[in-house]
């Protein structure tokens, strides 16, 4: 029998994408250069700009949290597959055989990785991004799998690192791990591909749940609507839809949120007192679904969090967990308002707008971009993925960092 990492790699090398695979790559491009060049003025930019390509531009991608999600196995995969791509010159093709095994291969992981504190985004993105510039590179299937191997030292990322910089910089170091490794491997590095098997099970997953029926990406993927963790996008839309008009915050004095407690697995920051920490807090994404017309960029800022009345909304913020669930739609979130006079409103819903379940309008994705900036929309009204490199490459220049040499002794 093959190894998966065999398995995958047939799979990822014979992989003739069908013109619903191809729409998804064409939309998760243009999303995931949308929220890259929204974040062009974060001062990331500035921290991550000695990295190579891929992982300069998958830290900034990642960093306003506003990118896609693929729900089966929890995982930010265009994220970590479009800078992988691109960074070794390859295309819709390189792509989608790099996010199918990303899904797939989360997806083995499981619920119970993710649970255990994984980021999951890492974990899988690694062996993912080797197949992206594998492929990219033309590389043959045994290389692939060599690749992926050789990408297994760096599949980590812990899910203590959100809401600080470093959650977007893991993200960036797990898609050049893949870019280097599938460089490695073109140049004759071998490696045993069962390391993968081994891997999966030291990590809590299972190599028999590797599965490379069905399409390029199973499930598809989820685009979110608010730059914020995917555990927020619920309870905002929920408060957003269904809240009568109008309701004065200042006249709330209570809230309470009922919900699965897998759902709330990400969300570790209870009182927050940055826009990051806010971006991974239940409490913040009350506040601000009550406080701001479209919870978007400005409510995740420093001061958008420390805002006096957002912090007395969110230390009113009542969670009650229910055990069970295995991903971050189980169940749903219920939500209820009690304001000065009495008055009760309650709320309700399992999947928020962008969802596989409410899948986005086309003036939900144009909408979305142009929230991006200005200019994007017009600078990527007809991207393709040669074009995207050159993008990223203008607007997000690195620099080349050299070593200081040493003073005689």
């Amino acid at each position: 029998m093959d190894s998966a990492a065999e398995a995958l790699a047939r799979w990822a090398h014979e992989l003739v994408p069908d013109a619903e695979d191809l729409g998804l790559a064409q939309r998760s491009l243009v999303d995931t250069l949308a929220v890259t060049l929204a974040a062009r003025d974060d001062d990331l930019v500035r921290i991550s700009a000695g990295l190579p390509d891929a992982a300069r531009w998958a830290a900034v991608g990642h960093v306003l949290d506003f990118d896609d999600l693929h729900m089966e196995s929890t995982a930010h995969i265009s994220v970590v597959c479009v800078p992988a791509t691109l960074a070794a010159g390859g295309d819709a093709r390189a792509y989608l055989a790099g996010a199918g095994v990303m899904a797939r291969i989360g997806m083995a992981l499981g619920w119970s990785h993710y649970a255990s504190g994984w980021h999951a985004t890492c974990t899988a993105g690694a062996p993912a991004a080797a197949v992206c510039a594998a492929v990219a590179l033309g590389l043959s299937r045994e290389q692939i799998a060599t690749a992926m191997a050789l990408a297994v030292p760096a599949a980590g990322g812990v899910q203590r690192a959100f809401g600080s910089s470093g959650k977007s910089l893991q993200v960036g170091f797990a898609a050049d791990a893949g870019v280097r490794a599938a460089r490695l491997a073109a140049a004759g590095a071998t490696a045993d591909p069962t390391a993968v098997d081994a891997w999966l099970r030291l990590v809590g997953g299972d190599p028999e749940r590797i599965d490379v029926n069905g399409p390029a990406v199973p499930g598809g993927l989820a685009i979110k609507m608010f730059p914020c963790c995917y555990a927020l996008q619920r309870p905002i839309s929920a408060l957003r839809e269904q809240l009568p008009a109008p309701i004065t915050p200042a006249e709330v004095t209570g809230i309470e949120v009922r919900t699965p407690a897998c759902a709330v697995q990400p969300l570790i920051h209870h009182r927050p007192n940055t826009g990051l920490q806010g971006k991974f807090s239940m409490e913040y994404a009350v506040a601000t679904a009550l406080l701001d017309p479209h919870p978007g960029f400005g409510s995740f800022t420093d001061r958008a969090v420390n805002r006096p009345e957002a912090q007395r909304l969110l230390k009113l913020v009542k969670v009650t967990e229910t055990p069970g669930g295995d991903w971050l739609l189980a169940g749903q979130v219920a939500i209820t308002a009690t304001l000065a006079d009495g008055t009760r409103h309650d709320v309700a819903l399992q999947f928020p707008p962008g969802s596989p379940g409410r899948p986005p309008s086309e003036q939900d994705m144009t909408a979305k971009i142009a929230d991006c900036g200005e200019d994007v929309p017009a600078l990527l009204s007809d991207v393709d993925w040669h074009r995207a490199a050159e993008l990223l490459a203008e607007h997000l220049p690195g620099e080349v960092v050299h070593d200081q040499e040493k003073e005689p002794a």
